[in-house]
């Protein structure tokens, strides 16, 4: 005989398993990341920035083209910076392009 099956949320499924609550937890410190800077960002070209992964090598912003890419790589320095000055320092900043599909 089969247990009943028991119904949880996303939220719940994240919350219970460490390896996806330390997922979750990233996700969210990228998001808060992109926000720290984004108005050290040209707004034509917030909408075409995504925040990435974090680990050990930094932070990575995926971005749409290879245009917005490389004034971001340029920019790179100033956002370590601003990032530091808030208590949220990354030894690197990556760009990777990423179209949306």
């Amino acid at each position: 005989m089969h247990a009943p099956r028991r119904s949880f949320t996303l939220q719940q499924a994240f919350a219970d398993s460490q390896p996806l609550a330390r997922l979750s937890a990233l996700v969210r410190e990228s998001a808060e990341r992109l926000a720290a800077v984004q108005q050290l960002i040209p707004p034509t070209m917030r909408t075409a920035i995504r925040p990435g992964p974090i680990d050990e090598n930094g932070w990575c912003l995926l971005v749409d083209n290879s245009a917005v890419a490389a004034k971001l790589r340029h920019l790179a320095p100033l956002l370590q910076q601003a990032l530091g000055n808030r208590g949220l320092a990354v030894t690197a900043i990556r760009v990777k392009i990423q179209k949306r599909l």
